[in-house]
C-alpha cells in the first residue's frame, strides 16, 4: 500500500510506533556491529514532526562547529542520558529545551522508535513527538548553527539519497543528497529512514 497518496495523522503514525516498537530490540546506523558486551552510552534523541502546509516535516538541526562532538553534522535534538533520568523521553525533552528552546509541554508525544546502535558507542533511544508549527525556538548559539526541516515525502523519495557500505561492517550506510544545503547521512539518515518504514511511507 503507498501512504504517500493517504493523509497521514498523529493518531495512525502512533499506531504504527507502537506495533512496530520491540523493547530490548538494537539496530545500527551501519557502521557500528552489534556486540552485547558493548558498554554502550546511554542517550536518546527527539524526532520532532511538523505540519507545514497541510504537510508532514521533520525537524533537524545543523550542530555547530563548537560542540565537543559532531561538529557541523545534521541531528536530531538529543544527546547523552543525564543522572536520574529513567525514560527516554525525560533525555529527550530536556535536550530538545536545551538546544532549541522548545518547551517538554508542547511536545505530544507519538511514541518511540526502536534503539540504534552507534560507531560512537551510543545506545540512541528515539522519541517521535509532533509539536506546533509555526514555533518561537530558543535556539543555543553554541550547539545548533541552524534549524531547518524536511518533508517526509522528498525523505521518502528513493532518488533522494544512497547507500555505501563500509568494508569493516559490511553493511550500508545511509546518505541523502543535498536538500536546501544540508546534508543528512550516518546515524540520523539510518533513523529517518527507519521512521518512513515504520509509518509505511517506504516499502523497501
Amino acid at each position: 500500500m503507498n501512504l504517500l497518496t493517504m493523509t497521514l495523522d498523529e493518531h495512525f503514525i502512533s499506531q504504527r510506533l507502537a506495533a512496530a516498537y520491540r523493547p530490548g530490540l538494537q539496530v545500527t546506523d551501519g557502521y557500528a556491529k552489534l556486540f552485547e558486551s558493548q558498554n554502550l552510552i546511554c542517550a536518546a534523541v527527539l524526532m520532532p514532526l511538523v505540519r507545514i502546509d497541510g504537510n508532514w516535516h521533520l525537524l533537524f538541526t545543523r550542530r555547530t562547529e563548537r560542540v565537543d562532538h559532531h561538529k557541523g553534522q545534521v541531528s536530531f535534538p538529543g544527546g547523552a542520558c543525564d543522572p536520574g533520568e529513567t525514560t527516554p523521553e525525560q533525555t529527550a525533552l530536556r535536550e530538545a529545551e536545551e538546544e532549541i528552546g522548545l518547551q517538554p509541554s508542547d511536545v505530544r508525544l507519538l511514541g518511540r522508535m526502536n534503539t540504534l546502535v552507534t560507531i560512537t558507542g551510543y545506545q540512541v533511544a528515539q522519541v517521535v513527538g509532533l509539536i506546533p508549527w509555526p514555533y518561537v525556538f530558543r535556539v543555543s548559539n553554541y550547539e545548533v548553527e541552524r534549524l531547518f526541516t524536511m518533508p517526509l515525502d522528498w525523505l521518502a523519495r528513493r532518488e533522494n539519497r544512497w547507500e555505501f557500505y563500509r568494508p569493516d561492517s559490511g553493511l550500508p550506510v545511509v546518505a541523502y543528497h543535498p536538500y536546501d544545503g544540508e546534508l543528512l547521512w550516518g546515524a540520523t539518515a539510518r533513523m529517518t529512514l527507519d521512521f518512513l518504514r515504520v509509518i509505511g511511507l517506504i516499502e523497501e
